[in-house]
């Protein structure tokens, strides 16, 4: 995150650097939107452009819709599709859209650092929104999935054990809701993986590490389910699929380790049989479509909070 001498939020590119106080207002109007709240005329003439050089599904449209519903003109960028195939750089792909009177750009990149490095040539007036780079950062998948926290369980995180579960060294989503539960003071944070799977930096500062999923589980009120992301790993960090779903795989069974009334999250896509069943994901615990509905209001706000 980067901001202006004001305190006014110029650009979302993490959550490391912002405050709870600014946390809690991002969540607080994204929670009117998912309650109807309607804002038609916010960004009125603004261009928002879905910069994306990564595929998506939930992010992108979710972006888009958001920025439909409060009236902005939207571009959609296909890296695959542009001249970025005719060997133009992603720098003057971001500078052709400037100037073409762009304000917004909702930015996904598989290198870690490019959207706060395009951020970094953006105009004034202009603002990025980092939709996932590399393996750094998801913030307004930190902000969904926090809200969705607070929905179920209230706003006193103070009290709540919360556990993530699986390739959190690929994962910028695992990283960005560190973040922001460190932040909003969760009790407790476990975090949950094969070895190989586990990040061997500061990411999990904090957090009790363990590699036994059904000690991890008991007692929780949530559970976070990652994605093993085959894209991003190299071979032999897993031994096999059926493997890791018999360690790691989150069933009904496994379940009942946890508190009662713990809830299920995923940031999806998800990996039906591997780290999670169809009897979990469509169960009465599982909030995945709830993650999906408030990344429309998280991202409503974002876009209202950078741009209006």
């Amino acid at each position: 995150m980067t901001q202006p001498a004001a305190g006014h939020l110029r650009h979302l590119l993490d959550l490391e650097h912002l405050s709870a106080s600014q946390l809690d207002a991002l969540l607080r109007r994204a929670q009117t939107f998912a309650d109807g709240a309607h804002a038609p005329a916010a960004l009125t003439g603004v261009a928002v452009c879905t910069l994306f050089f990564e595929p998506s599904t939930r992010t992108r449209l979710s972006f888009q819709l958001a920025a439909q519903r409060l009236g902005a003109h939207i571009l959609n960028f296909d890296a695959s599709t542009s001249s970025a195939t005719k060997g133009e750089t992603d720098l003057d792909t971001f500078r052709t859209l400037q100037a073409m009177g762009v304000r917004g750009f909702v930015v996904r990149h598989k290198s870690d650092g490019a959207v706060a490095a395009l951020a970094a040539a953006a105009n004034p007036g202009v603002a990025l929104l980092n939709a996932g780079d590399g393996r750094s950062h998801h913030p307004t998948q930190g902000l969904l999935d926090m809200l969705t926290l607070r929905q179920a369980k209230g706003e006193d995180f103070s009290k709540l054990k919360v556990v993530i579960v699986g390739d959190v060294k690929h994962s910028r989503v695992a990283r960005s809701d560190l973040h922001v539960l460190r932040k909003l003071g969760c009790g407790e944070i476990r975090v949950c993986g094969p070895a190989s799977l586990l990040p061997d930096d500061d990411t999990l500062h904090g957090c009790i590490v363990s590699h036994d999923f059904d000690s991890a589980l008991e007692g929780v009120d949530a559970l976070m389910m990652l994605r093993l992301q085959r894209e991003r790993m190299a071979e032999g960090l897993v031994t096999s699929l059926e493997d890791y779903h018999r360690d790691y795989g989150l069933t009904e069974t496994r379940l009942r380790r946890a508190a009662p009334d713990a809830i299920v999250m995923h940031p999806g896509p998800m990996n039906r049989g591997v780290e999670i069943t169809d009897a979990v994901a469509d169960g009465p615990q599982s909030r995945v479509l709830a993650q999906v509905a408030n990344g429309v209001a998280v991202r409503m706000a974002a876009l209202e909070g950078l741009l209006a």
